[in-house]
């Protein structure tokens, strides 16, 4: 058990996820210097009261709660910036930081940075998604240059449902999809993706939960 560490990290999830904190909590188990904290904010069930955007006053609410114990960093561990768009996650950091003065980033932005260093990928999308939303999620990374050129959905809409998966089902969505991408990539951070590994058939796998950890633990100075 750690109760303290010198640097700390400060997630924000949302209230329905169960799979950020174990997925955060196994990443760090072993960097005794980094202490995960976390505050929730009301995303559950089946619909998004706001689809389009963010509650911005539940998430300066939430932000403000974690700067109490003065994280080095606020991560938002959550892919909805995939679908509505990267300025809606950037106006967020902007706005974390101004009420807080504590550096901020996301999950989006951090499949940002990880597609502008790898250069063109072709990236095959794993959700547990309807096929409403999968559609909408294809077509906004589509938008922003991002080629999904494969694909695999379960049709799920309860966003408490997607963490209950089985791990078989997430391996064998990855095996159909892998012959025709370059990344495997998990864009659901309630969706425990992090099970299959990091690696199916060649294929490298990336998970929306593993990249926002990755980024705020980068943005903690050494």
């Amino acid at each position: 058990m750690r109760l303290h560490g010198p640097r700390i990290l400060g997630t924000i999830t949302p209230s329905g996820n169960t799979v950020v904190e174990a997925v955060t909590q196994a990443m760090l188990r072993d960097m005794a210097g980094v202490l995960p904290i976390f505050a929730r904010i009301p995303v559950h069930g089946a619909a998004d009261p706001f689809p389009d955007r963010y509650d911005m006053d539940g998430m300066l609410g939430a932000a403000e709660l974690l700067s109490h114990a003065r994280p080095d960093v606020i991560l938002w561990n959550g892919s909805k910036g995939g679908l509505i768009g990267l300025d809606h996650d950037r106006e967020l950091c902007l706005r974390i930081t101004e009420a807080t003065g504590i550096p901020a980033t996301t999950s989006a932005l951090a499949l940002e940075a990880a597609l502008l260093a790898r250069g063109p990928t072709r990236l095959g999308l794993l959700t547990p998604y309807t096929d409403t939303y999968q559609l909408r999620l294809m077509d906004a990374f589509a938008a922003r240059g991002w080629v999904a050129s494969a694909e695999d959905h379960l049709g799920l809409s309860d966003n408490l449902s997607f963490a209950t998966v089985p791990r078989e089902t997430i391996l064998a969505q990855a095996e159909r999809v892998a012959a025709g991408c370059d990344v495997l990539l998990g864009w659901c951070t309630n969706y425990p993706v992090p099970l299959i590994g990091d690696e199916i058939a060649g294929r490298l796998v990336w998970d929306a939960t593993v990249l926002g950890v990755q980024a705020g633990l980068a943005m903690i100075p050494a």
